[in-house]
């Protein structure tokens, strides 16, 4: 992965919606600090995240954290936990784990020719394997 010039970071990109105040927007960005390491690779003018609460404190309420990164699809994470700590937990690691997907998914894993190994000459892959398990 190459280095960015400006990591994105939650301090930088967070916003917050409807039912939070400015107030809260520091409490939450400690809750979310553990997503800087993931939203590190990519740019922080080009990223936002916006949580917001519909129906805060009461028995219905609903968090929504989403995140945009240039040249990716929006990601969304929902929570209807009751207590709004444990609401911000959920969206946060289900934010991670959507962006996580998303990495795997471009990663060049999939793309058979950049994965291949030259064997060397007059070697098959079963003799290059038998080595491999006898150094192992």
């Amino acid at each position: 992965m190459s280095a960015v010039a400006n990591p994105a970071t939650v301090a930088e990109c967070l916003r917050v919606g409807a039912g939070f105040s400015q107030g809260d927007r520091n409490w939450i960005a400690e809750q979310f600090a553990t997503l800087d390491a993931r939203l590190a690779g990519f740019h922080a003018d080009a990223t936002e995240l916006e949580v917001s609460v519909k129906d805060r404190e009461a028995r219905g309420q609903k968090v929504t954290l989403e995140c945009w990164v240039a040249g990716r699809q929006k990601i969304v994470t929902t929570s209807t936990e009751e207590d709004l700590h444990a609401a911000l937990n959920d969206v946060r690691d289900d934010l991670r784990r959507k962006l996580n997907d998303a990495k795997t998914r471009q990663e060049p894993r999939h793309n058979k020719h950049l994965r291949a190994v030259d064997q060397p000459e007059g070697t098959s892959l079963q003799d290059a394997e038998r080595e491999d398990a006898e150094t192992a």
